[in-house]
This record gives C-alpha cells, structure tokens and sequence, in this order.
C-alpha cells in the first residue's frame, strides 16, 4: 500500500469502503482536523439544507431561524456517536480510541455531507417533476454513508462482522440513552435558571420597596 497525504486518505477511504479504513489504521493515518472541518461542512450543510433551497422544492416558509437544531443534527449527534460507540465498544474489548472513533466516523459522512451541497444546487435548477433525481442522490449518499460507517466500526475496533452488527445496534441504543439525559439535564438547567431569575426579581422588587 503507498503512502498517501491526509486529504488522499480521505478520497481512499470513501471510494474504497471495505479496505480502505482498514489500510488506513494499520498506516495509523487520518486527521482530526481534516475530521472537525467535515463535522462543520456538516453543520453547514444541513443549514443549506434547511434553508436554502430552489422555492419549487421549499416545503416550510418559516421566516425565523434558530442555529439550535442544526447543531444537534450536527456536532451535537456526531459527539453522541463518537462517545457512544466508545463507551460500548469499550465494554466489547473493541480497540479503537475516541481518537480514531472520531476521525473515521466523520470519514464515513462525507458522502452523506456531499449529498446536502448536490441536492440545494439541484434545487435551483431542476423542475419540481424532476425531484426523483435529488431523492435519487439523497439516497444513495445516505446508504454510502450507512456503509462506510459499519466499514468504519469494523475496522477501528477489529471487529468480526457480526460484532459490529451488535456494536452499531448497541451504539444506536447508548445514542438515545444519552440524548434522553442531555434532555434531562438541560430541562434541570433551564428550571434552575427559572428559579434563580424568579427569586433574583422578587428579591430585587422587594429592595426597591
């Protein structure tokens, strides 16, 4: 196997699902860089997504904007995942690091990433006859992305095929177990807040009277 530059591991890893994350962790190549900026082309693409499509294709005409659920379908979910399949992982003596979890992961999203970007410039030049197009590349980079981050969690752990099965399947149930709490938890922080805010004014009325 030649050696290749960060962004060439990228391309390798993506066009090649079944070898090329395992070529890549016996190379121990891969950048958390290179991993956090396809994070945020994430976050940027969903936001695109979200809001910048052809008006033939826009469903929702909400005028507000709030940053908030394009951070959970982002970083907030990517973290998730990573802490997630680590956490199970862990307990299934899998091998890989958070490091690794983290980079390969986002590795595997590129193509999901790819197909947001494709399908807004779509929007703006295709006829809304034409749609099955875009749900066309919508899917395909969906599967590609499901694909690749089995290969991925196979591949960093040293994993059998049917113990990553079990592992993603654990993964996914740790995921919402963690979203419940950080639910929870936000819930208790916004009540505190409430309680503080409400006890700072009445004490604040009560020393101005």
């Amino acid at each position: 196997m030649m050696d290749f530059t960060q962004k060439q591991w990228v391309g390798y890893t993506v066009m090649h699902p079944f070898e090329g994350f395992d070529d890549m962790r016996w190379k121990k190549s891969g950048s958390v860089k290179i991993a956090l900026l396809i994070v945020a082309l994430l976050f940027f693409g969903e936001i695109a997504s979200g809001r910048l499509y052809g008006a033939q294709f826009r469903t929702d005409d909400d005028k507000t904007f709030s940053i908030v659920p394009y951070l959970v379908m982002s970083f907030v979910i990517f973290g998730v995942w990573v802490i997630g399949n680590w956490a199970v992982c862990t307990l299934l003596d899998g091998e890989g690091t958070i490091r690794n979890i983290c980079i390969f992961s986002a590795y595997a999203l590129i193509p999901y990433v790819a197909q947001l970007y494709i399908n807004v410039i779509l929007s703006h030049i295709l006829i809304r006859d034409e749609a099955v197009f875009m749900q066309s590349i919508k899917i395909i980079g969906t599967l590609w992305t499901v694909i690749l981050l089995f290969s991925a969690v196979k591949s960093v752990h040293r994993y059998s095929f049917g113990k990553t099965v079990l592992a993603v399947a654990l993964t996914i149930a740790a995921m919402l177990i963690i979203l419940v709490l950080l639910v929870l938890f936000m819930s208790l922080i916004q009540q505190i807040y409430i309680f503080v805010s409400s006890v700072y004014t009445e004490l604040s009325y009560r020393a101005r009277v």
